[in-house]
């Protein structure tokens, strides 16, 4: 029986190998100012692309530029966890595993 248990928690954690691997490739977008900005993140939360609209660079006012880039970016990352806790689930049955994400 140890045998057979060992053998499964390798194939889980082979499993979760991949799938991690794989949330490399796959893309999440966020955006803001209903679209001015645009950040794409990949499912290991890493930020592929920053698309700036020509109409939300006002130099008179700076921050309101980094607000939408910060909402963005925020927008993207919520959305490349929500991503990857749903693959791994999806591998785990949804059982939560420290250190996982």
């Amino acid at each position: 029986m140890n045998r057979n248990l060992i053998r499964q928690a390798q194939e889980l954690q082979q499993r979760l190998a991949k799938a991690q691997e794989a949330l490399e490739h796959e893309t999440v977008e966020g955006t803001s100012g209903g679209g001015a900005v645009k950040v794409v993140v990949n499912g290991k939360q890493k930020v592929q692309s920053v698309n700036i609209a020509a109409e939300a660079v006002d130099p008179q006012d700076v921050a309101i530029l980094e607000d939408l880039v910060l909402a963005a970016v925020n927008d993207a990352m919520d959305k490349a966890h929500e991503l990857a806790a749903k693959r791994m689930s999806a591998i785990t049955g949804g059982m939560k595993i420290p250190g996982l994400m």
